[in-house]
């Protein structure tokens, strides 16, 4: 085949360093957006991205020229120096940690629909129990001593 193509939909959970609740709701639509210009400049264009004030989720289609750790850094690391700028939180970090589960083209829709319903997701579920499940739906072996920073 002369051509490469490729598409791989991951859906990508991460945290605030000691999940500190520093993404402040005036704030998030920005920093979403920032995280969306960044994967678009990594052609893993995002389908869907949100969160709360300790964690966000990104839905993307990974690009077959980047790896899933090469994006991770990028986006961690551009978006945190956002947040210590742009954002006005100067002591910003994420955990050093990720979750990255595949996700079927069948499967795209509800996941969009669960990173848009965040908000009212976590009135009633904390992100580690969040987390806790994605890790046991997808059947990942974890320690729990070395999933939170």
């Amino acid at each position: 085949m002369p051509q490469s193509l490729s598409k791989v939909l991951v859906h990508l959970i991460f945290g605030t360093k000691h999940r500190e609740p520093l993404i402040a709701p005036e704030i998030r639509s920005p920093l979403h957006a920032y995280i969306v210009g960044i994967l678009d400049n990594l052609n893993s264009p995002s389908l869907q991205t949100g969160g709360v004030a300790d964690h966000i989720h990104i839905l993307c289609a990974l690009s077959r020229t980047i790896s899933q750790a090469e994006l991770l850094e990028v986006v961690k690391k551009s978006s945190s120096k956002w947040m210590k700028t742009d954002g006005g939180v100067p002591g910003f970090s994420w955990q050093t940690g990720y979750g990255a589960f595949s996700i079927g083209e069948s499967q795209a829709d509800s996941v969009i629909r669960y990173i848009q319903d965040q908000e009212e997701h976590h009135r009633k579920v904390t992100f580690q129990d969040e987390f806790r499940k994605f890790l046991e739906r997808y059947k990942v072996a974890y320690d729990e001593r070395y999933v939170w920073d």
